[in-house]
């Protein structure tokens, strides 16, 4: 199993300067480097301090400078909000910068007020999203660009600079949606499983993205198919239920509430807070999650965990007490 760390930059009650909350996580991602992760996975949002943080690819470059090893994943690059033109220069500066350890994350997003603030139709969100996963591979791969769509058309455009990876990084596409999970398979895109989605739904769409690869000849073995999980890792079990408590109360109020459309919370349900703690985030000592997590190479088909730590705490625990069970 693979480890990567889903990264975000949270400013609860804005009680500390933002400029700490961005030290803080450029020091973890500097153990991460150390300590046998293979990427940190940086998550783009905009107007929220549920995770300040609206450009993934110059935090990249932060990234990049104060690693060697680690990989640089986008989780992700919010495609329908770009100039598709800027989004590949920018991704592939981030590669060239890095010495080519990007790992590309694409998503559609799902905040309405996103779309809202950046003068971009809902409604058009998932044309221009996989209108703009096109035009930057094509961009990568092709001396000079021509690309005619709905939203976007170019014309003999050379884009610069070229990604350092050949011949382009490689990428993923995020899949919440049944319409997402379907496009992805059926074009052959890797895809990221979200960390809102409940752990029965994750094995279901894992089953339903497998058969349409397959169905439309692309090859399944040996593709990465990160999953992401909330942590909360404590000395005791009653802790770390303290702990995924209040990180799945601060996601609710703060950013994955049903009110946002077309995210995975909208399922009916009765308390979106139990909902995290009985089948999406994964809590514990650190021997319950050692145990949980080879449950889960099994029943979710787990062999990328994509964790996103609650507290500084689960974190130092998972690095030190559970990732060396699986390197």
């Amino acid at each position: 199993m693979k480890f990567g760390v889903l990264q975000f930059f949270s400013w609860p009650r804005r009680s500390v300067p933002l400029v700490q909350v961005y030290e803080r996580a450029l020091q973890r991602i500097e153990v991460m480097d150390q300590t046998g992760y293979d990427a940190v996975w940086l998550a783009e949002h905009h107007f929220t301090d549920y995770s300040v943080c609206p450009s993934v690819h110059m935090m990249g470059v932060q990234a990049a400078a104060r690693t060697k090893r680690l990989r640089i994943g986008t989780a992700v690059s919010l495609a329908a909000l770009y100039h598709p033109l800027r989004l590949a220069e920018e991704v592939a500066l981030l590669d060239v910068l890095s010495g080519g350890r990007v790992n590309w994350g694409a998503g559609r997003g799902f905040d309405a007020a996103e779309f809202d603030g950046f003068g971009v139709p809902m409604d058009e969100s998932a044309e221009r999203f996989r209108e703009a996963v096109e035009i930057v591979l094509a961009a990568w791969r092709n001396e000079r660009l021509t690309y005619s769509g709905e939203h976007w058309r170019f014309e003999d455009i050379e884009v610069l600079p070229k990604p350092t990876q050949s011949p382009h990084p490689p990428v993923w596409l995020a899949a919440s949606s049944a319409p997402a999970v379907n496009w992805a398979g059926e074009h052959g895109y890797s895809i990221l499983m979200d960390p809102h989605s409940h752990q029965r739904d994750i094995a279901r769409k894992h089953e339903s993205y497998r058969g349409l690869l397959e169905s439309h000849g692309h090859g399944w073995n040996d593709r990465e198919i990160p999953i992401a999980r909330f942590i909360a890792v404590a000395e005791t079990e009653s802790a770390a239920e303290e702990v995924a408590r209040r990180g799945a109360a601060w996601t609710v109020n703060a950013y994955a509430n049903p009110a946002n459309t077309g995210h995975a919370l909208r399922e009916e349900i009765t308390d979106p807070v139990e909902r995290y703690l009985d089948g999406v985030a994964l809590h514990g000592t650190p021997e319950m999650l050692v145990d949980q997590l080879q449950e889960l190479e099994h029943t979710m088909y787990c062999r990328y965990l994509l964790c996103a730590p609650l507290s500084y705490q689960s974190f130092r625990l998972f690095t030190e007490r559970v990732l060396p069970h699986f390197l």
